[in-house]
């Protein structure tokens, strides 16, 4: 590549610690410049462990900074659109975790946002690019699997220990994450099958809440 990219990154949490940030160092025509949290201290380890020239305490000292070219917006759901609409306004390229947002709206407020503007945004739905996902699609575009007219998918998320513990999460946090761990887990096989069948035609869903109160 002939320009070098410089990465800013809102929101240097467990994310970014092994998927995420290394990549934007280890990408070629990537350098990660800069990071932010708001515990200030905490984006400063950080940086200091893997070897980040800046760290911010505000989102908007990160985004409107002169030397950092594209924003990663690793933050909670709840946030995302506010930080992509700061992003877009400064005219930079930008990278949200999944899911892009919460709600339709708030999607479509991002995109037409980043698409007024020409800018490039991103969502960072990786597992498209994963060999098995890579070799699914060869078959299907040399028609190796046939006329694919049926599909069934289910995911299931039991309880894990941290739900156990009952320390605080955001992925069951209603304000945070509307749709819960689906949310968080559910839109990687969506994007799959959009990337892999082409784009969904119509779409329909139910939210129930299977929690039991029994009374005594």
């Amino acid at each position: 590549m002939s320009k070098k990219y410089k990465w800013g990154i809102i929101g240097c949490g467990n994310v970014t610690e092994l998927k995420s940030g290394p990549a934007y160092q280890k990408v070629e025509g990537f350098e990660l410049h800069a990071v932010m949290r708001r515990d200030i201290s905490k984006a400063e380890d950080y940086a200091i462990r893997h070897s980040v020239p800046k760290f911010y305490g505000e989102a908007d000292d990160l985004i409107n900074d002169p030397e950092v070219d594209a924003v990663y917006i690793a933050t909670p759901p709840d946030s995302h659109c506010y930080y992509a609409l700061k992003v877009a306004a400064s005219g930079k390229i930008c990278c949200i975790e999944k899911p892009m947002a919460p709600t339709y709206e708030e999607c479509l407020l991002i995109n037409n946002a980043f698409e007024e503007k020409k800018i490039p945004l991103f969502v960072t739905y990786y597992r498209r690019s994963l060999p098995r996902f890579e070799q699914v699609k060869r078959w299907i575009e040399q028609n190796k699997i046939g006329a694919i007219r049926y599909l069934n998918w289910h995911l299931s998320k039991p309880v894990n220990f941290h739900d156990l513990s009952k320390t605080y999460n955001w992925r069951t946090d209603i304000i945070i994450a509307y749709g819960g761990y689906f949310d968080d887990l559910a839109s990687h096989g969506i994007d799959l099958f959009i990337y892999l069948l082409g784009a969904i035609e119509k779409a329909n869903g139910i939210a129930v809440n299977q929690q039991v109160c029994i009374l005594l």
